[in-house]
């Protein structure tokens, strides 16, 4: 009995020192995404002032890794993919909070965590490790897609109704810069208010209308908002009236919509169909299921 106590011992204490570790590693992730969750971030605004706008959860906590080792991309990737992936950013709305290098090594980073705690449960390397790696990878990039479509739709939604308040507002006397200033201040902040905003203190610290204009166009890239730019620039260079060409933009981007609105509630049927499909076979299981257990018991 002795010698059998003997045996087992080192091999308890081995496993309760594991399992000790494994509790303060997961309270500490634990904590440090909690504490996280506390943490507000903000952006600053082109007026001076902060938002308050966060990350993701998971990119935040990989991020301070990210920013340390950022410089290690140094050389490594294009410098046509960085900028397009800062512009996206900013598109995004999250510039100062992230840069595209530090995007970057976070999805490297995500992707090489994500594996090796994989590898600590599964203990090998199988196809379900490796797809989880995978997203964990592409995480990052989806996000930010993801955000930059959101705002698209913001910009989009709102676009009709701010052109409607700019043509009010010059034909009723004021100019453009003083036109985009009071419906700035009286509009709720969104993703189009800001790159109003963005727009207007372009043109007090210097730019010029179509300096500031194509700019906001290059980095929202959204083909509506780039048609009414390219007809304010056109406007500018040619001296015609702002107040007819916001209206006749205005209108076509209300028909665009109906339009878009229409072509949604025309695809509706089809995409109801599949999810239709499975409701009514549960329904027929439900309904059926019990008289064909009953005939196949009085069958047997």
């Amino acid at each position: 009995m002795a010698l059998l106590t003997q045996f087992l011992m080192p091999d308890l204490i081995f496993q309760t020192v594991i399992l000790i570790l494994a509790g303060a590693a997961a309270g500490g992730v634990v904590y440090y995404f909690g504490w996280l969750s506390l943490q507000a971030q903000y952006v600053i605004l082109a007026d001076g002032r902060r938002q308050e706008r966060s990350l993701p959860l998971l990119i935040r906590a990989v991020l301070p890794l990210a920013a340390r080792f950022a410089h290690l991309l140094q050389g490594t990737i294009a410098r046509r993919h960085l900028e397009e992936l800062d512009r996206r950013i900013l598109s995004a709305g999250f510039d100062g909070l992230i840069t595209s290098r530090e995007l970057v090594m976070t999805q490297v980073w995500l992707g090489l965590l994500s594996c090796v705690f994989g590898m600590l449960l599964a203990r090998e390397i199988n196809v379900l490790l490796v797809v989880f790696s995978i997203c964990a990878f592409l995480y990052p990039g989806i996000w930010l897609r993801g955000v930059v479509a959101e705002r698209h739709r913001v910009i989009q939604r709102g676009l009709p109704f701010m052109l409607d308040l700019l043509t009010l507002c010059v034909e009723a006397g004021l100019d453009f810069m003083s036109a985009m200033s009071r419906i700035i201040d009286r509009r709720k902040m969104d993703a189009l208010s800001e790159e109003m905003m963005r727009v207007f203190q372009g043109i007090k610290l210097g730019r010029t209308r179509r300096q500031a204009l194509k700019e906001m166009r290059d980095r929202v890239n959204l083909p509506d908002l780039s048609v009414v730019v390219n007809a304010l620039i056109q406007a500018d260079e040619l001296g015609v009236s702002l107040g007819a060409i916001l209206r006749i933009q205005s209108e076509q981007l209300r028909t665009k919509r109906f339009q878009r609105a229409e072509t949604l509630a025309n695809q509706a049927p089809t995409k109801m169909l599949f999810p239709l499909v499975f409701i009514f076979l549960a329904a027929f299981i439900i309904l059926v299921g019990p008289v064909l257990v009953q005939i196949f018991q009085r069958l047997m």
